[in-house]
Parts: C-alpha cells; sequence; structure tokens
C-alpha cells in the first residue's frame, strides 16, 4: 500500500501535468496581452511625439524663414524714411535750378532754406555734423591732412576742411582735419 501511495495514478498524474501548464499558459498569454498593450501605448505616445517633433521643426524652420525676410526689408527699406526726408530738398534745388531772375538775393535765400531743410532731414535721420575745432585729435573720428605750427596743444584740430558726419554714433565719414604740430 505503500507503494500505491507514493506513486500516482496515470489520471492523476494528466490532470497534474494538464494542471499546472495551463495555469502557466494563462499567465504568460496575460503578460503577453499586457506587454502587447504596452508596445502599443508606447508606438501610440512615440507618434505623438514624432507628429510634435514634426510640427516644431516646421515652426522653427518658419520663424527662421520669416526672420530672414523681416531682416531683408529691413535692409532693403532702411533708408526709405531717410530718402523721404529728402525729397523737400531735392524739390528745393529743383525749384533752384528753374528761377530765371537772376537776383541774388533771391537765389541766396532759396540755397539757405535748402541747408535748413537738408540739415533738418540729417537731424531726423540722426545724422550729426562732426565740428572737432580745438579738441583733441581722434583717428577713430578725424582724418589728419597736415601737421601746421600752432599755440595750442600738440596733437590739436586746428582747422577742419571737410565736415565729418556721424550717424547714430558711427562715424559716416572722418573729418579731414589740420592738427598743430608738437613745438
Amino acid at each position: 500500500m505503500d507503494e500505491q501511495n507514493q506513486t500516482p495514478s496515470p489520471t492523476a498524474a494528466a490532470d497534474d501535468a494538464h494542471a499546472v501548464p495551463g495555469t502557466q499558459q494563462s499567465g504568460a498569454d496575460d503578460l503577453v496581452a499586457q506587454l502587447t498593450q504596452q508596445v502599443a501605448d508606447l508606438e501610440a505616445k512615440a507618434k505623438e511625439h514624432y507628429d510634435m517633433f514634426l510640427r516644431a521643426t516646421a515652426d522653427g524652420e518658419n520663424i527662421r524663414r520669416r526672420a530672414q525676410d523681416d531682416v531683408a526689408k529691413a535692409h532693403k527699406f532702411a533708408i526709405e524714411n531717410f530718402a523721404d526726408n529728402l525729397l523737400p530738398v531735392m524739390d528745393s534745388l529743383a525749384a533752384a535750378l528753374a528761377d530765371n531772375t537772376n537776383d541774388i538775393v533771391k537765389l541766396r535765400e532759396g540755397v539757405e532754406l535748402t541747408a535748413r531743410q537738408l540739415a533738418s532731414a540729417f537731424e531726423r535721420g540722426k545724422i550729426v555734423e562732426l565740428n572737432p575745432v580745438g579738441e583733441k585729435f581722434d583717428p577713430h573720428r578725424h582724418q589728419a591732412i597736415s601737421m601746421v605750427p600752432s599755440e595750442q596743444e600738440p596733437n590739436t584740430v586746428v582747422n577742419v576742411l571737410q565736415r565729418g558726419y556721424l550717424i547714430a554714433d558711427r562715424v559716416l565719414r572722418p573729418a579731414l582735419v589740420t592738427v598743430s604740430a608738437p613745438r
């Protein structure tokens, strides 16, 4: 009898063989289903992130292109405002050339008016005249043509031969000057 208790019957052994693998099979099927669902969820999230990446890349490209267009337009039309300020000056010069009266006083008044219009246009365009007489020579703002003996301190601007101009604190054209020589 002891032998019978230790050896399982053929049907009991078959039941045990089917019971354990069936339980393992069911657990494996559940695990595969979970993993399949996780993969599907991760693929959906990856697709969503890829779509977001493509949109962000396209937005960045659009912003870059618009910025380039804005810079190109700014370069192209930067002088428009200044040119608009110069039109009255041109009108005055044309009127002066069309005048045939030979009245020197009237011509001089017209030239003075035109010079004031031009000075006003320069002011609106932030163009400032350099008049460095009496200032120390600055090679960034002045161009020395010659040195002359003078009672002033050496390297002081004595005379301006051609006016210089700044535009927004940047030298547009240096002033041509003569400078005092060292004694």
